[in-house]
């Protein structure tokens, strides 16, 4: 890898060791065996390439996933089973490696007081509404622009709030057959005839 490579690799490892505020340009060093100037050089800041550390860390995690449900024959699950199957390895994802997922929370709030965190993590709502969309429901963005674009600001928003609630009381948290139940219950509610 090169030093651009090693930087990223290294701001992943401090993210999930040390959160995103607490992770200094000097962590992100010793943890990628690159100087301190390389940061500048390669990404112009900590916060930068701290943006670019989540972005990735959130990809590898999607691409993972995407694996197991290929394996699992997921592209022929009915859909409420899909959305079941994908909720059962996210919740997998946050007991194993919650360093990324609480991260996320931690984004959420300091966000207000980072300009350009909160311009980074607005850039990319749609790109990760779409492949939530996808990955849970199997909404091609390609195919149904429509559909996709409607259901991936949904998907996000139940996705952080299962983080939200998987962090705050785990105990409590729902099981993905209890996600995907409560969410047929709104459904249907929604569908009713008034």
């Amino acid at each position: 890898m090169g030093n651009r490579e090693d930087l990223i690799a290294g701001a992943k490892r401090c993210l999930l060791a040390k959160g995103y505020a607490a992770t200094t340009a000097r962590d992100i060093a010793a943890a990628s065996g690159v100087s301190l100037a390389a940061i500048g050089y390669h990404f112009g800041s900590k916060d930068a390439l701290m943006n670019q550390a989540v972005f990735d860390s959130i990809g590898d995690w999607a691409d993972e996933l995407q694996v197991v449900l290929a394996a699992a024959g997921l592209d022929q699950a009915a859909p409420a089973r899909r959305f079941e199957l994908v909720t059962e390895q996210t919740l997998d994802a946050f007991a194993h490696d919650n360093g990324l997922w609480a991260g996320q929370l931690e984004l959420i709030g300091l966000a207000k007081h980072h300009d350009s965190l909160r311009e980074f993590l607005a850039g990319i709502q749609t790109f990760a509404g779409q492949g939530l969309a996808q990955m849970f429901v199997g909404i091609d963005p390609e195919t149904d622009p429509e559909e996709s674009r409607l259901a991936g600001p949904v998907m996000h928003a139940l996705l952080i709030g299962l983080i939200a609630k998987y962090f705050l009381d785990p105990a409590q948290a729902p099981t993905a057959a209890e996600f995907t139940a409560g969410l047929k219950v709104i459904c249907e509610r929604l569908s009713a005839q008034a």
